[in-house]
């Protein structure tokens, strides 16, 4: 029997938040895709691997809107494996992937992976140069029959359905720049794609960066039909009971989970790979405590030591100044809260502001 402590220990040393200094070309979270969401999102969950992220550029990065229709950053050379392993498998896994836009492609009798060619085709026409998301948007509108099409409340204009819209952009070959708000699209130079072979497959991913898992972990992390996970299940893996649950490791994985634990502290944004578990009772098995870390709306970080998530945090950000509070699960002892101090101190650094305190609350 495992016990989540076990589990949760794999997970810090898999994803590398226990190492000091490394890499592009060695931080294994970049195979997977690290999401790009808020002030604190793919390059500080770099900075929390040890990469130092004054020393990135779009050189060595590309982001993309893949996994979930979200931002993602990965390394530039990898992107045509990339492109490869996050197409959906099947027709009815396009269609999951989509949500609503799928309802009435099906009613005009085309195929939901055919529909994201045609987008992509069209996409790839107009984008020649670098291109604001709304002007695409529109530009696709002019030239999209109407199944691919749906008025936007909030917009109060026509345009195409927005799933649909970002899975589509991948296929066509596109990056999002670095830094843009809204985002621009433009041409990834030299696109082809690859085959995304066992580092790139994202099931493989999964239970390497995820592991022990079952495969409607995989399933909800892809939005993808749990049918298709199964039907793609590695056969290189062993069953390993997880609290009285079945789930599977890639075998080559099986020694690293009996291993020592780290008791490296760190402060992961609130999209950081860690959190983005779909197991979430295993990483805080208490209802209320899981319900502060993930609310409907604005998500905090999450304080990270010895293994175990204790507590979350926000930043209180004036001016050029910056506060980082806590609000501990735990009593944090005094090594615990130097190390939390020294994360905000590189936290602060990270975005250029002068760090003022760290609230820690009673």
């Amino acid at each position: 029997m495992v016990d989540r402590r076990q589990v949760l220990n794999f997970r810090v040393r898999a994803q590398q938040l226990d190492r000091a200094a490394g890499t592009l070309a060695d931080t294994t979270v970049l195979d997977i895709g690290v999401q790009d969401t808020g002030p604190d999102g793919s390059r500080w969950a770099l900075e929390a691997r040890g990469v130092d992220s004054a020393s990135l550029s779009a050189e060595g990065l590309v982001l993309l809107w893949t996994v979930r229709g979200a931002p993602h950053l990965y390394r530039r050379a990898d992107v045509g494996p990339v492109v490869a392993a996050v197409a959906p498998f099947s027709d009815a896994d396009a269609a999951k992937r989509v949500y609503d836009a799928a309802r009435p492609l099906k009613a005009a009798g085309i195929g939901v992976v055919a529909a994201l060619d045609e987008v992509a085709t069209q996409m790839r026409a107009i984008v020649t140069e670098p291109t604001v998301k709304g002007e695409l948007s529109g530009r696709l509108a002019e030239v999209m029959p109407e199944p691919y099409l749906r008025f936007c409340r909030p917009c109060g204009v026509v345009h195409l359905y927005e799933m649909p819209f970002r899975l589509a952009a991948v296929r066509a070959g596109l990056e999002l720049r670095l830094d843009t708000s809204p985002p621009v699209l433009e041409r990834i130079p030299d696109f082809a794609p690859g085959e995304p072979g066992d580092r790139f497959d994202l099931i493989r991913a999964y239970l390497r960066l995820f592991g022990p898992a079952t495969p409607k972990h995989v399933a909800d992390y892809l939005d993808a039909p749990v049918k298709e996970v199964k039907a793609r299940w590695p056969q290189d893996v062993v069953e390993v009971p997880v609290d009285g649950e079945t789930r599977w490791l890639l075998a080559a994985d099986e020694a690293a989970l009996a291993a020592a634990g780290s008791a490296a502290t760190r402060l992961l944004g609130p999209y950081d790979l860690f959190l983005q578990a779909k197991d979430r009772p295993t990483l805080v098995p208490d209802a209320a405590r899981a319900k502060e870390l993930w609310p409907v709306l604005g998500r905090p970080g999450a304080v990270l030591t010895d293994g175990e998530l204790v507590g979350t945090w926000r930043p209180r950000k004036s001016g050029r100044t910056f506060t980082v509070a806590v609000q501990p699960w735990v009593k944090l002892s005094e090594g615990t809260r130097r190390a939390v101090a020294e994360q905000a101190e590189r936290l602060a650094a990270y975005r250029a502001v002068t760090l003022t305190g760290v609230d820690v609350a009673d």
